[in-house]
């Protein structure tokens, strides 16, 4: 029997299992290369990764939840991502 799966849950799934994949392979590429200072530099270039799969994460999953989710709630949600950010980038 076959599922249809929604275009917006896909596209998340592919996002976050290449993802994973680039933090996966990233270890391994620490591992391999046995040096803390490659591995600091591999690991300040995944600090991008990160958000950036967060952010487009969240916005296909807002639009397409759109017509699903009242706007205070979507303001709510916005206004959460936004303090993360914040919290994240106060000293």
């Amino acid at each position: 029997m076959m599922t249809v799966i929604d275009k917006s849950l896909l596209a998340m799934v592919i996002l976050r299992v290449l993802s994973g994949s680039i933090e996966v392979s990233a270890g391994l590429l620490m591992l391999k290369l046995n040096s803390l200072e490659k591995a600091f530099y591999i690991n300040t270039m995944l600090a991008l990764v990160g958000p950036t799969v967060l952010i487009v994460t969240t916005a296909i999953a807002l639009f397409g939840l759109a017509d699903k989710i009242s706007v205070p709630r979507m303001i709510c949600l916005f206004t959460g991502i936004t303090l993360i950010f914040i919290s994240v980038n106060v000293k």
